[in-house]
């Protein structure tokens, strides 16, 4: 086809786009930043599911610019209209902000901001169109009538055959098309594709050449191999991969541009100098490739992460699932309540190897001061451990003030656990229960999430108040009264908490139990059991449980009248 039938073919393909990308050019300069910052990017699909590999990804990426003094900005990459879900956008915005993620620009719950939008790829078919124009008239991509039907008669001839499947060179019915069959076509009405026309070669190809040079003797130096590429990945070294020969599919049959296309052309008029995406999209690289080198557009660097990964019952690496692991869906941690700074910092240790190192040695720092670099990012799978997070929630909400808890839980229970909402009624009384044995020698680390929290403290809320465990085996059923009988009888809130405890010794020794428990491991026949064993029926007879924080302090916060009240029940049932 001439220079001249390419030019008339890409107006007959795109009558109404008048701008070239020397235009968009214009409208998405550079950008006027520092030397070296870095420009990155989070582009969810609104599914409906916004997962822990969005968010692990986010991290990295507002790491990079914003510790380059770069911009960090959001894409919604909606061009796939089959998966496209109503509310979806909303979703990804609200999930990522509840994790306190910082975007420069982009989509937002308002709309958008930035010089650089539409940052929705919907938005911007114009844009697409004028880049699929520009590679017509080059003669670097072509329209494809093929029907389904024809494509997958094309792909069962190549498994029959043992070759490569797609569509390229000769099973391309369309790549060569005269501009006349094109516009026989067009008049017809057939939809249409339209593809890259790729410059690589299946590895047939290169075998077909070897084989014939064998057959005439020649040199095999003097055959060709299969041309490769080179990337140089930020977290992974030097990536070398065979080149693409696939004629893919740039833009569909509507118009809309496939994910190859449009994250090619966004991320150069966007200035995207860092784009950050999990490790599937390793096997895609030489289709990009090849379209920022047919675009003539600078590509910029990838950082292809690790994927997260969990140990099965047996032990063994597996990748994190959609459909067995809860824990991918950042809905999980909302609907839990784990502070964002505690999944934020978990997640940083997955993320660089030497951050606990840094964390040691830097307690109280925040957690931006790290200095985060790719180089320390694992390529293998980054195994993932909801028992870690827990314990390193444990550490975070230590260090958090009680009040800075209750507005986090009040936040919490407002959006995702009305049935809490009583629970806030009292600011004062519950800001004591959260600072409960946290400001011991050895503080209590009993915080971990915020349905565990509501969990932990509900026996300090009468309508959440229930026996959860069993009495110990070594009171008499007939004991069981007279300790709390005579515990009411002595019971003074007055009382510090060594005289408190003064009393229920006395309570011990004059019922027959050991007053130190090591006189009854000694000799256990002498006594019933020990000073252990009659508190942990008071425990129970006030908490419901055997195991719980200080019970003097726990008295202090629920009152007399509520202690009383309690021991009273407890004793009337027995």
């Amino acid at each position: 086809m001439t220079e001249e039938e390419r030019l008339e073919l890409a107006e007959l393909l795109f009558p109404g786009i008048d701008k070239t990308p020397e235009n968009y050019e214009k409208i998405y300069p550079e950008r006027d930043l520092p030397e070296g910052a870095m420009v990155t990017r989070l582009g969810p699909s609104p599914t409906g599911f916004i997962h822990l590999g969005n968010l692990y990804g986010a991290f990295v990426d507002e790491r990079l610019a914003h510790q380059s003094g770069g911009k960090f900005y959001l894409r919604i990459e909606d061009t796939d209209d089959k998966r496209y879900v109503e509310g979806a956008t909303d979703l990804i915005i609200r999930s990522l902000g509840w994790f306190g993620i910082d975007f420069d620009e982009g989509a937002n719950a308002s709309g958008e901001t930035g010089n650089y939008g539409p940052y929705t790829q919907s938005l911007r078919g114009d844009i697409y169109k004028a880049y699929a124009k520009k590679l017509i008239v080059e003669g670097t991509a072509y329209p494809c009538f093929m029907t389904e039907e024809e494509i997958a008669a094309v792909r069962e001839s190549q498994e029959a055959s043992k070759l490569t499947p797609g569509i390229y060179g000769e099973f391309s019915r369309c790549r060569d098309w005269s501009l006349d069959q094109i516009k026989a076509s067009l008049a017809e009405g057939r939809p249409y594709v339209v593809r890259l026309k790729s410059s690589g070669f299946p590895p047939e190809y290169y075998q077909k050449l070897a084989a014939e040079a064998e057959e005439k003797g020649e040199d095999k130096d003097t055959v060709p191999e299969q041309t490769k590429i080179v990337v140089i990945d930020a977290i992974r070294g030097k990536l070398e991969m065979p080149e693409n020969f696939q004629d893919v599919v740039i833009l569909k049959t509507t118009g809309i541009p496939t994910y190859h296309f449009a994250h090619v052309v966004d991320d150069h008029l966007m200035r995207t100098t860092h784009v950050v995406r999990g490790a599937e999209w390793l096997s895609s690289l030489p289709i990009h490739v090849e379209l920022f080198y047919k675009l003539g557009l600078r590509r910029p660097v990838y950082c292809h992460t690790a994927q997260l990964m969990k140990l099965d019952e047996n032990g063994n690496k597996r990748k994190l699932s959609k459909r067995e692991d809860p824990e991918l869906s950042l809905g999980f941690y909302m609907d839990q309540g784990y502070h964002p700074d505690a999944v934020r910092e978990y997640l940083m240790t997955v993320l660089n190897s030497n951050f606990e190192e840094w964390r040691d040695k830097n307690p109280d720092a925040p957690i931006d001061e790290f200095p985060f670099k790719t180089k320390k990012m694992s390529s293998a799978g980054a195994l993932f451990d909801l028992n870690k997070l827990n314990d390193i929630s444990k550490d975070v909400l230590l260090k958090k003030p009680a009040s800075e808890i209750y507005d986090f839980l009040k936040a919490w229970s407002d959006e995702h656990a009305l049935e809490y909402a009583e629970v806030f009624a009292d600011r004062e009384y519950l800001e004591k229960i959260l600072d409960l044995g946290r400001s011991d020698r050895k503080p209590r680390k009993d915080l971990i999430y915020a349905r565990q929290i509501m969990k932990f403290i509900s026996y300090f809320f009468d309508d959440m108040f229930e026996i959860e465990d069993e009495l110990p085996q070594e009171v008499p059923t007939e004991d069981v009264k007279e300790i709390l009988t005579r515990y009411l009888a002595t019971y003074d809130h007055s009382d510090d908490q060594q005289a408190w405890f003064e009393k229920i010794r006395t309570i011990t020794g004059d019922m027959g139990y050991a007053v130190r428990p090591k006189d009854y491991k000694k000799d256990p026949d002498s006594y019933k059991g020990h000073v252990g064993h009659v508190s942990t029926v008071i425990r129970i007879a006030l908490m419901g449980r055997s195991d719980s924080p200080d019970m003097w302090e726990i008295q202090q916060i629920l009152g007399e009248d509520r202690v009383r009240a309690r021991i009273q029940t407890f004793a009337d049932d027995h």
